[in-house]
């Protein structure tokens, strides 16, 4: 299960993990967010201690949204030793994802 970050937790889910993470910033009225879910929610499992995958609700927690500059959603962005070391602005498929973090690990 994806962890559900906010922006009282951002720091130190985020940018203060030793591990690669992937941030989902989505909103529950946006269809193509729903279309994303899943494939966040199976990465989430499948990299379970290898690396931390969670969703920032942006109608809740606009801080980080906006310091990174989140102007679509949905957009996953990928952090490693807390800078932004990839962005995928949109739906696509989940190989796009993974391999994301696969160059991490």
């Amino acid at each position: 299960m994806a962890l559900e970050i906010t922006d009282a937790t951002f720091e130190e889910t985020v940018l203060k993990s030793d591990k690669p993470v992937m941030v989902d910033f989505w909103a529950a009225w946006c269809g193509p967010c729903r279309m994303v879910g899943p494939i966040i929610e199976q990465i989430s499992e499948e990299y379970e201690g290898k690396a931390v995958v969670g969703k920032v609700d942006v109608d809740a927690n606009q801080e980080f949204a906006a310091k990174y500059g989140v102007r679509n959603i949905p957009t996953v962005l990928v952090f490693q030793n807390g800078e932004v070391v990839g962005r995928q602005v949109g739906v696509a498929p989940k190989n796009a994802y993974t391999e994301a973090i696969d160059s991490l690990l």
